[in-house]
Protein backbone atom coordinates (compact mmCIF):
# COMPACT_ATOMS: atom_id res chain seq x y z
CA UNK A 1 0.00 0.00 0.00
CA UNK A 2 2.72 2.21 0.68
CA UNK A 3 4.76 1.68 -2.01
CA UNK A 4 1.63 2.34 -4.18
CA UNK A 5 1.34 5.65 -2.64
CA UNK A 6 4.67 6.69 -3.49
CA UNK A 7 4.19 5.38 -6.91
CA UNK A 8 1.21 7.41 -7.40
CA UNK A 9 2.97 10.81 -5.77
CA UNK A 10 6.11 10.31 -8.39
CA UNK A 11 3.74 9.97 -11.00
CA UNK A 12 1.69 13.03 -10.21
CA UNK A 13 4.76 15.26 -9.85
CA UNK A 14 5.83 13.99 -13.14
CA UNK A 15 2.39 15.03 -14.43
CA UNK A 16 2.57 18.41 -12.72
CA UNK A 17 6.25 19.40 -13.93
CA UNK A 18 5.05 18.23 -17.24
CA UNK A 19 2.19 20.47 -17.18
CA UNK A 20 4.10 23.36 -16.06
CA UNK A 21 6.79 23.31 -18.56
CA UNK A 22 4.01 22.64 -21.94
CA UNK A 23 2.57 26.22 -20.43
CA UNK A 24 5.59 27.79 -19.93
CA UNK A 25 6.86 26.56 -23.43
CA UNK A 26 3.25 27.71 -25.14
CA UNK A 27 3.54 31.13 -23.69
CA UNK A 28 7.18 31.48 -23.97
CA UNK A 29 6.78 33.06 -20.57
CA UNK A 30 8.92 31.44 -18.48
CA UNK A 31 12.83 31.06 -19.29
CA UNK A 32 15.72 31.37 -17.10
CA UNK A 33 15.36 35.20 -16.39
CA UNK A 34 11.34 34.66 -15.44
CA UNK A 35 10.56 37.11 -17.58
CA UNK A 36 6.89 37.54 -19.39
CA UNK A 37 8.02 37.20 -23.56
CA UNK A 38 4.90 39.00 -25.41
CA UNK A 39 5.32 38.62 -29.06
CA UNK A 40 4.19 41.66 -31.14
CA UNK A 41 3.28 41.59 -34.51
CA UNK A 42 3.93 45.16 -36.31
CA UNK A 43 3.99 46.81 -40.05
CA UNK A 44 5.18 50.11 -40.37
CA UNK A 45 3.90 52.69 -42.62
CA UNK A 46 7.01 54.70 -41.88
CA UNK A 47 8.97 55.66 -38.99
CA UNK A 48 6.72 54.53 -36.28
CA UNK A 49 8.24 50.96 -35.92
CA UNK A 50 11.20 53.24 -34.69
CA UNK A 51 9.14 55.28 -32.19
CA UNK A 52 7.83 52.10 -30.39
CA UNK A 53 10.77 50.39 -30.29
CA UNK A 54 11.88 53.10 -27.79
CA UNK A 55 8.56 53.00 -26.01
CA UNK A 56 8.65 49.50 -25.80
CA UNK A 57 12.78 49.86 -24.36
CA UNK A 58 11.44 52.71 -21.57
CA UNK A 59 8.51 50.24 -20.58
CA UNK A 60 11.01 47.08 -20.39
CA UNK A 61 12.88 49.19 -18.09
CA UNK A 62 10.23 50.39 -15.61
CA UNK A 63 8.92 46.30 -16.29
CA UNK A 64 11.53 44.31 -15.94
CA UNK A 65 9.54 41.10 -15.58
CA UNK A 66 8.60 41.68 -19.20
CA UNK A 67 10.34 40.94 -22.89
CA UNK A 68 8.50 42.54 -25.95
CA UNK A 69 9.46 41.12 -29.30
CA UNK A 70 8.36 42.97 -32.02
CA UNK A 71 7.85 40.62 -35.02
CA UNK A 72 8.19 42.89 -38.17
CA UNK A 73 6.20 42.12 -41.37
CA UNK A 74 4.69 43.79 -44.33
CA UNK A 75 1.40 45.37 -44.14
CA UNK A 76 0.17 42.86 -47.01
CA UNK A 77 1.34 39.91 -45.09
CA UNK A 78 -0.40 40.95 -41.73
CA UNK A 79 -3.24 38.89 -41.99
CA UNK A 80 -1.90 35.78 -43.00
CA UNK A 81 0.24 35.97 -40.34
CA UNK A 82 -1.55 36.00 -37.82
CA UNK A 83 -4.32 33.69 -39.05
CA UNK A 84 -1.41 31.11 -39.24
CA UNK A 85 0.48 32.03 -35.64
CA UNK A 86 -3.32 31.54 -34.68
CA UNK A 87 -4.43 28.17 -36.13
CA UNK A 88 -0.82 27.34 -35.07
CA UNK A 89 -2.21 27.27 -31.21
CA UNK A 90 0.45 29.98 -30.89
CA UNK A 91 -1.48 33.42 -31.03
CA UNK A 92 0.64 36.58 -30.92
CA UNK A 93 0.41 38.28 -27.40
CA UNK A 94 0.08 41.70 -29.69
CA UNK A 95 -0.92 43.29 -32.76
CA UNK A 96 -0.86 46.12 -34.47
CA UNK A 97 -4.01 46.11 -37.01
CA UNK A 98 -5.74 48.33 -39.04
CA UNK A 99 -9.77 48.98 -39.43
CA UNK A 100 -9.67 46.36 -42.53
CA UNK A 101 -8.77 43.16 -39.86
CA UNK A 102 -10.25 44.30 -37.16
CA UNK A 103 -13.70 42.57 -37.69
CA UNK A 104 -11.92 39.45 -38.55
CA UNK A 105 -10.15 38.86 -35.64
CA UNK A 106 -12.12 40.45 -32.88
CA UNK A 107 -13.32 36.57 -31.63
CA UNK A 108 -9.62 36.03 -30.85
CA UNK A 109 -9.31 39.51 -29.00
CA UNK A 110 -9.04 40.52 -25.32
CA UNK A 111 -12.08 42.30 -24.43
CA UNK A 112 -9.86 45.38 -22.90
CA UNK A 113 -12.60 47.29 -21.51
CA UNK A 114 -13.67 44.45 -18.89
CA UNK A 115 -10.19 45.61 -16.72
CA UNK A 116 -11.05 49.34 -17.33
CA UNK A 117 -13.82 49.97 -15.63
CA UNK A 118 -16.06 49.08 -18.74
CA UNK A 119 -16.85 49.75 -21.89
CA UNK A 120 -18.58 53.28 -21.18
CA UNK A 121 -15.15 54.47 -19.04
CA UNK A 122 -13.13 52.89 -21.73
CA UNK A 123 -14.28 54.44 -25.26
CA UNK A 124 -14.97 58.07 -23.25
CA UNK A 125 -10.88 58.29 -23.79
CA UNK A 126 -11.10 58.33 -27.58
CA UNK A 127 -12.60 60.42 -30.68
CA UNK A 128 -16.55 59.03 -31.08
CA UNK A 129 -16.06 58.50 -34.54
CA UNK A 130 -13.85 55.86 -33.82
CA UNK A 131 -16.22 53.49 -31.92
CA UNK A 132 -17.77 51.37 -34.38
CA UNK A 133 -14.64 50.24 -35.54
CA UNK A 134 -12.92 48.48 -32.17
CA UNK A 135 -16.52 47.72 -30.42
CA UNK A 136 -17.42 44.83 -31.96
CA UNK A 137 -20.61 43.21 -29.78
CA UNK A 138 -20.22 45.23 -26.95
CA UNK A 139 -16.62 44.22 -25.86
CA UNK A 140 -13.92 46.35 -26.98
CA UNK A 141 -11.82 44.15 -29.07
CA UNK A 142 -8.90 46.73 -29.35
CA UNK A 143 -7.70 49.64 -28.60
CA UNK A 144 -6.91 53.24 -30.87
CA UNK A 145 -3.13 54.23 -31.58
CA UNK A 146 -3.68 56.91 -34.06
CA UNK A 147 -6.67 57.83 -36.01
CA UNK A 148 -6.47 59.26 -39.94
CA UNK A 149 -8.72 61.78 -41.36
CA UNK A 150 -9.63 62.50 -44.95
CA UNK A 151 -9.05 66.19 -45.88
CA UNK A 152 -8.01 68.94 -48.28
CA UNK A 153 -4.47 69.87 -48.64
CA UNK A 154 -3.83 73.18 -51.14
CA UNK A 155 -1.03 75.03 -53.07
CA UNK A 156 -0.64 77.95 -51.13
CA UNK A 157 1.48 79.84 -53.60
CA UNK A 158 -1.23 78.89 -56.88
CA UNK A 159 -3.68 80.77 -54.28
CA UNK A 160 -1.91 83.34 -53.33
CA UNK A 161 -1.14 84.29 -57.16
CA UNK A 162 -4.81 84.30 -57.91
CA UNK A 163 -5.71 86.52 -55.37
CA UNK A 164 -7.96 83.48 -53.51
CA UNK A 165 -7.78 83.06 -49.62
CA UNK A 166 -9.08 79.53 -48.11
CA UNK A 167 -11.02 79.70 -45.05
CA UNK A 168 -9.19 80.22 -41.94
CA UNK A 169 -11.97 78.96 -39.21
CA UNK A 170 -14.66 76.11 -39.63
CA UNK A 171 -17.26 79.34 -39.63
CA UNK A 172 -15.96 79.70 -43.00
CA UNK A 173 -15.99 76.67 -44.63
CA UNK A 174 -16.94 77.05 -48.11
CA UNK A 175 -19.95 75.23 -49.97
CA UNK A 176 -18.95 72.65 -52.90
CA UNK A 177 -20.63 75.57 -55.62
CA UNK A 178 -18.04 77.88 -53.63
CA UNK A 179 -15.20 75.92 -53.45
CA UNK A 180 -15.53 75.00 -57.08
CA UNK A 181 -15.57 79.08 -58.22
CA UNK A 182 -12.19 79.32 -56.54
CA UNK A 183 -11.02 76.27 -58.01
CA UNK A 184 -11.41 77.96 -61.44
CA UNK A 185 -9.88 81.05 -60.21
CA UNK A 186 -6.67 79.90 -59.27
CA UNK A 187 -7.08 77.54 -62.56
CA UNK A 188 -7.38 80.75 -64.72
CA UNK A 189 -5.93 83.50 -62.39
CA UNK A 190 -3.16 81.21 -60.91
CA UNK A 191 -2.12 79.05 -63.40
CA UNK A 192 -2.97 75.62 -62.33
CA UNK A 193 -3.21 73.00 -64.24
CA UNK A 194 -5.46 71.23 -62.58
CA UNK A 195 -7.84 72.59 -59.51
CA UNK A 196 -8.52 69.15 -57.44
CA UNK A 197 -6.67 65.85 -57.73
CA UNK A 198 -8.59 63.15 -55.53
CA UNK A 199 -7.31 60.29 -54.28
CA UNK A 200 -8.44 57.10 -55.99
CA UNK A 201 -10.14 55.02 -53.97
CA UNK A 202 -14.03 54.35 -52.81
CA UNK A 203 -13.09 55.79 -48.94
CA UNK A 204 -11.95 58.92 -50.32
CA UNK A 205 -14.82 58.95 -52.71
CA UNK A 206 -16.91 58.27 -49.77
CA UNK A 207 -16.51 61.46 -48.34
CA UNK A 208 -18.50 63.61 -50.86
CA UNK A 209 -21.02 61.21 -49.94
CA UNK A 210 -21.72 61.96 -46.65
CA UNK A 211 -20.93 65.73 -47.12
CA UNK A 212 -24.12 65.11 -49.20
CA UNK A 213 -25.84 63.34 -47.14
CA UNK A 214 -25.68 60.08 -47.99
CA UNK A 215 -24.25 56.76 -46.81
CA UNK A 216 -23.30 53.01 -48.36
CA UNK A 217 -25.60 51.21 -46.02
CA UNK A 218 -28.67 52.03 -43.79
CA UNK A 219 -27.40 52.81 -40.28
CA UNK A 220 -28.21 48.97 -38.78
CA UNK A 221 -26.34 47.57 -41.44
CA UNK A 222 -29.43 45.65 -42.83
CA UNK A 223 -29.50 47.25 -46.42
CA UNK A 224 -27.88 49.41 -49.09
CA UNK A 225 -29.06 53.00 -49.16
CA UNK A 226 -25.79 54.45 -51.51
CA UNK A 227 -28.55 54.58 -54.71
CA UNK A 228 -30.65 56.93 -53.06
CA UNK A 229 -31.38 60.29 -54.02
CA UNK A 230 -28.39 61.86 -51.86
CA UNK A 231 -25.85 59.00 -53.15
CA UNK A 232 -26.78 59.71 -56.89
CA UNK A 233 -26.33 63.92 -56.13
CA UNK A 234 -22.76 63.02 -54.90
CA UNK A 235 -21.84 60.76 -57.84
CA UNK A 236 -23.16 63.15 -60.26
CA UNK A 237 -21.33 66.22 -58.74
CA UNK A 238 -17.89 64.29 -58.94
CA UNK A 239 -18.64 63.68 -62.76
CA UNK A 240 -19.44 67.23 -62.67
CA UNK A 241 -15.96 68.39 -60.96
CA UNK A 242 -14.40 65.66 -64.23
CA UNK A 243 -16.66 67.23 -66.63
CA UNK A 244 -15.83 71.14 -66.08
CA UNK A 245 -12.35 70.04 -66.01
CA UNK A 246 -11.71 70.90 -62.41
CA UNK A 247 -10.30 67.33 -61.89
CA UNK A 248 -7.82 65.30 -64.29
CA UNK A 249 -9.65 61.93 -65.77
CA UNK A 250 -6.09 60.98 -66.00
CA UNK A 251 -6.65 59.86 -62.06
CA UNK A 252 -10.11 58.25 -61.90
CA UNK A 253 -9.58 56.54 -65.21
CA UNK A 254 -6.09 56.72 -66.09
CA UNK A 255 -4.61 55.67 -63.35
CA UNK A 256 -2.02 58.48 -62.21
CA UNK A 257 -0.96 59.37 -59.38
CA UNK A 258 -2.77 62.37 -58.05
CA UNK A 259 0.44 62.33 -55.06
CA UNK A 260 2.83 63.01 -58.32
CA UNK A 261 0.46 65.36 -59.84
CA UNK A 262 0.56 67.71 -56.86
CA UNK A 263 3.76 67.71 -55.69
CA UNK A 264 4.66 69.14 -60.17
CA UNK A 265 3.14 72.33 -58.27
CA UNK A 266 0.64 72.66 -60.85
CA UNK A 267 -2.62 71.37 -58.64
CA UNK A 268 -4.18 73.75 -56.74
CA UNK A 269 -5.47 71.21 -54.05
CA UNK A 270 -5.45 67.36 -53.51
CA UNK A 271 -8.36 65.54 -51.74
CA UNK A 272 -6.08 63.10 -49.46
CA UNK A 273 -5.79 62.53 -45.85
CA UNK A 274 -3.46 63.89 -43.09
CA UNK A 275 -0.77 61.30 -43.47
CA UNK A 276 0.32 63.12 -46.76
CA UNK A 277 1.76 65.70 -44.19
CA UNK A 278 4.50 63.96 -43.33
CA UNK A 279 4.97 62.81 -47.17
CA UNK A 280 4.77 66.20 -48.34
CA UNK A 281 7.12 67.49 -45.76
CA UNK A 282 9.92 67.19 -47.95
CA UNK A 283 8.36 69.91 -50.56
CA UNK A 284 9.92 73.30 -51.52
CA UNK A 285 8.89 74.29 -55.15
CA UNK A 286 6.07 75.82 -53.33
CA UNK A 287 4.03 76.60 -50.67
CA UNK A 288 1.59 74.40 -49.17
CA UNK A 289 -1.13 73.79 -46.38
CA UNK A 290 -4.28 72.49 -45.19
CA UNK A 291 -7.70 74.20 -45.42
CA UNK A 292 -11.36 72.74 -44.36
CA UNK A 293 -13.18 70.89 -46.90
CA UNK A 294 -16.14 72.11 -48.37
CA UNK A 295 -19.57 70.79 -47.17
CA UNK A 296 -22.80 69.89 -49.34
CA UNK A 297 -25.91 69.66 -46.97
CA UNK A 298 -23.61 69.10 -44.35
CA UNK A 299 -19.88 68.86 -43.00
CA UNK A 300 -18.04 65.20 -43.27
CA UNK A 301 -14.88 63.86 -42.80
CA UNK A 302 -14.39 59.57 -42.75
CA UNK A 303 -11.99 58.21 -40.10
CA UNK A 304 -9.92 55.41 -40.13
CA UNK A 305 -6.75 54.45 -38.02
CA UNK A 306 -4.31 51.71 -36.71
CA UNK A 307 -5.20 50.12 -33.07
CA UNK A 308 -3.70 47.55 -31.08
CA UNK A 309 -5.12 44.33 -30.54
CA UNK A 310 -3.93 41.45 -27.01
CA UNK A 311 -5.13 38.17 -28.12
CA UNK A 312 -6.35 35.06 -26.11
CA UNK A 313 -5.02 32.09 -25.74
CA UNK A 314 -1.65 33.88 -25.75
CA UNK A 315 -1.35 32.92 -21.81
CA UNK A 316 0.11 36.67 -21.12
CA UNK A 317 -3.07 38.12 -21.56
CA UNK A 318 -3.37 40.20 -18.48
CA UNK A 319 0.70 41.26 -19.68
CA UNK A 320 -0.73 42.32 -22.78
CA UNK A 321 -3.30 44.37 -21.88
CA UNK A 322 -1.21 46.28 -19.41
CA UNK A 323 0.78 47.10 -22.70
CA UNK A 324 -1.99 48.55 -24.49
CA UNK A 325 -3.15 50.43 -21.52
CA UNK A 326 0.71 51.99 -21.21
CA UNK A 327 0.91 52.98 -25.04
CA UNK A 328 -2.82 54.52 -25.03
CA UNK A 329 -2.01 56.72 -22.26
CA UNK A 330 -1.86 60.70 -22.38
CA UNK A 331 1.68 61.04 -22.48
CA UNK A 332 3.17 57.89 -24.47
CA UNK A 333 0.40 58.14 -27.22
CA UNK A 334 1.51 61.84 -27.60
CA UNK A 335 4.74 60.86 -28.11
CA UNK A 336 4.38 58.23 -30.27
CA UNK A 337 1.88 60.46 -32.73
CA UNK A 338 3.61 63.42 -32.58
CA UNK A 339 7.11 61.81 -33.28
CA UNK A 340 5.17 60.18 -36.04
CA UNK A 341 2.74 62.68 -37.40
CA UNK A 342 -0.23 61.09 -37.06
CA UNK A 343 -3.23 62.25 -35.31
CA UNK A 344 -3.91 60.83 -31.82
CA UNK A 345 -7.49 58.99 -31.23
CA UNK A 346 -7.03 60.61 -27.75
CA UNK A 347 -9.94 63.50 -26.73
CA UNK A 348 -7.34 64.87 -24.69
CA UNK A 349 -4.20 65.06 -27.19
CA UNK A 350 -6.63 66.74 -30.28
CA UNK A 351 -4.42 69.57 -29.92
CA UNK A 352 0.11 68.33 -30.02
CA UNK A 353 2.91 70.51 -30.21
CA UNK A 354 3.92 68.67 -33.61
CA UNK A 355 7.44 69.89 -34.67
CA UNK A 356 6.03 69.98 -38.30
CA UNK A 357 2.60 70.51 -39.63
CA UNK A 358 0.57 71.37 -35.88
CA UNK A 359 -1.77 74.24 -37.20
CA UNK A 360 -2.65 71.35 -40.83
CA UNK A 361 -2.73 68.67 -38.14
CA UNK A 362 -5.71 71.20 -36.05
CA UNK A 363 -7.51 71.02 -39.28
CA UNK A 364 -7.69 67.94 -39.82
CA UNK A 365 -8.72 67.04 -36.17
CA UNK A 366 -11.79 69.98 -36.60
CA UNK A 367 -12.60 67.57 -39.90
CA UNK A 368 -12.64 64.55 -37.57
CA UNK A 369 -14.97 66.62 -35.16
CA UNK A 370 -17.71 67.08 -37.70
CA UNK A 371 -17.74 63.91 -39.30
CA UNK A 372 -21.40 62.16 -39.15
CA UNK A 373 -22.18 58.84 -37.57
CA UNK A 374 -22.24 57.18 -41.00
CA UNK A 375 -18.75 57.16 -41.86
CA UNK A 376 -17.54 55.09 -39.45
CA UNK A 377 -20.76 52.89 -39.41
CA UNK A 378 -20.15 52.11 -42.82
CA UNK A 379 -16.54 50.97 -43.18
CA UNK A 380 -16.34 49.44 -39.61
CA UNK A 381 -18.39 46.73 -41.66
CA UNK A 382 -15.06 44.97 -42.68
CA UNK A 383 -16.87 41.68 -43.21
CA UNK A 384 -19.37 43.72 -46.33
CA UNK A 385 -17.59 46.42 -47.75
CA UNK A 386 -14.33 44.23 -49.10
CA UNK A 387 -17.45 42.44 -51.03
CA UNK A 388 -18.58 45.42 -52.92
CA UNK A 389 -15.59 47.94 -52.62
CA UNK A 390 -13.80 47.60 -56.13
CA UNK A 391 -17.04 47.15 -58.08
CA UNK A 392 -18.14 50.21 -55.96
CA UNK A 393 -14.22 52.02 -57.67
CA UNK A 394 -14.87 50.83 -60.89
CA UNK A 395 -18.36 52.40 -61.33
CA UNK A 396 -17.45 55.32 -59.87
CA UNK A 397 -14.95 55.63 -62.92
CA UNK A 398 -17.99 54.58 -65.19
CA UNK A 399 -19.94 57.22 -64.04
CA UNK A 400 -17.29 59.64 -64.50
CA UNK A 401 -16.44 58.79 -68.48
CA UNK A 402 -20.25 58.53 -69.37
CA UNK A 403 -20.59 54.90 -69.81
CA UNK A 404 -23.32 54.53 -66.98
CA UNK A 405 -25.60 57.09 -65.71
CA UNK A 406 -24.97 57.44 -61.53
CA UNK A 407 -28.68 55.97 -60.85
CA UNK A 408 -27.83 52.65 -63.09
CA UNK A 409 -24.48 52.46 -61.79
CA UNK A 410 -24.92 52.57 -57.96
CA UNK A 411 -28.31 50.38 -58.30
CA UNK A 412 -25.75 47.69 -59.36
CA UNK A 413 -23.63 48.66 -56.33
CA UNK A 414 -26.69 48.53 -53.95
CA UNK A 415 -27.45 44.98 -55.61
CA UNK A 416 -23.98 43.28 -54.55
CA UNK A 417 -24.16 45.61 -50.55
CA UNK A 418 -27.62 43.81 -50.28
CA UNK A 419 -26.58 40.39 -51.92
CA UNK A 420 -23.29 40.63 -49.29
CA UNK A 421 -25.40 41.59 -46.11
CA UNK A 422 -27.55 38.48 -47.41
CA UNK A 423 -24.70 36.70 -47.32
CA UNK A 424 -23.47 37.69 -44.30
CA UNK A 425 -26.75 36.09 -42.54
CA UNK A 426 -26.42 32.75 -44.01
Amino acid sequence: MHKTVKTLSVAMIVVIMTLMSAACAKNDSGGAEGKAKLDFVWFSDGNEGEIMKSIIQDYETANPNVKINMIEVPYKDLSTKLKTMISGGQPPALARISTTELGGFANQAVDLSESNGGLDNYTAQFVDSLKPFYVVNGKAVAAPMDVTANGLIYNKTLFDKAGVKVPASPDEVWTWEEFSAALKQVMDKGGAKYGLVWDYTPQRWSTLLYQFGGSMMSPDGSKATINNAEGVAAAEFFKKLHDDGIAPSSVWFGGENPNNLFRTGTVAAHLAGNWMIGNYKDITNFEWGVTYMPKAKQRSSVPGGKFAMAFKNSGVEKEATDFINYITTKEVNAKYTKEALFLSPRKDNAQLDYAFGKEMMEVFSDELNNTVPAAAEDWSRQTIVPKFSNDLKTTISEIISGKVTAQAGLDKVAGLIDKAIADEKK
